[in-house]
């Protein structure tokens, strides 16, 4: 596979601003849609949302598709329609499995952490979509803190569904070809970014230089093929980034 490093800048992302709901969209997402940017790799969602407080997604459905959440700032309380409920912060990893179809809403409520609702503050996160392995499975929900993997530095393997990380503390997806990472990089900390045919990094905060394509700022992104341990380097305040490792694509026909 041929090497390529396709950087997409904060600013050229897709945006959806609703008064409640600031949200930047990474690929085509609802109203907003371009043929040529659908998907890289598994990966068909990466929205960078802030929501404001006391306000969230309605219920609404899901089908066929491994959702993961990761919050910046704030909290989210998330229910579905299985009797799943999960107040989700910075540093835990949530995944939802919407398989056969599920009912879920996402609210923002912060203030439920210190009982102080006039205290409300926007909630910050990213929320992943990537296709499963197999259509009509069970649906299925999973949370897990990993605050204190992240605080040992280096990368921490957030979420995968690949049989390499079957030991590892992590969340399961039901895809075998993908993993998301994450990593809190310390200013000029080097790290090296994972050898598959397909790898995106996004940086959520601070920056980042990426090597072989320069400086990264926040919410910008690298879509890399072919990747063979490239490195990053935080930037003089750090860094905070996902990346996933992917080892196949989706099929357009």
């Amino acid at each position: 596979m041929v090497h390529t490093i396709d950087v997409r800048r904060a600013g050229e992302r897709f945006h959806t601003q609703a008064g409640w709901l600031d949200s930047w969209h990474s690929f085509s997402f609802s109203r907003h849609w371009d043929p040529k940017n659908t998907h890289f790799g598994l990966l068909l969602v990466s929205n960078d949302d802030i929501i404001a407080p006391g306000t969230g997604f309605e219920t609404h459905p899901h089908r066929d598709m491994e959702i993961i959440t990761w919050v910046l700032d704030g909290a989210l309380v998330h229910q579905d329609s299985e009797g799943h409920n999960g107040i989700i912060y910075p540093g835990l990893a949530q995944r939802m499995s919407a398989g056969t179809g599920i009912l879920h809403s996402e609210k923002n409520d912060s203030w439920t952490l210190t009982g102080e609702p006039e205290h409300g503050n926007p909630v910050r996160l990213v929320q992943m979509w990537t296709v499963p392995d197999a259509a009509g499975i069970a649906p299925g929900y999973e949370q897990l803190d990993i605050n204190d993997q992240l605080s040992q530095g280096g990368w921490t393997t957030l979420a995968s569904g690949m049989p390499k990380h079957a030991n590892q503390r992590a969340i399961g997806i039901r895809q075998q070809h993908a993993a998301l990472h994450v990593a809190r990089l310390r200013p000029a900390e080097t790290l090296e970014i994972a050898t598959a045919p397909f790898t995106h990094l996004f940086v959520a905060r601070g920056e980042l230089t990426l090597e072989g394509a320069g400086l990264l700022g926040e919410g910008d992104a690298a879509r890399i093929t072919g990747a063979e341990g490239q490195r990053v380097i935080g930037g003089p305040e750090g860094a905070e980034v996902l990346m996933w490792e992917m080892n196949a694509a989706i099929t357009v026909s």
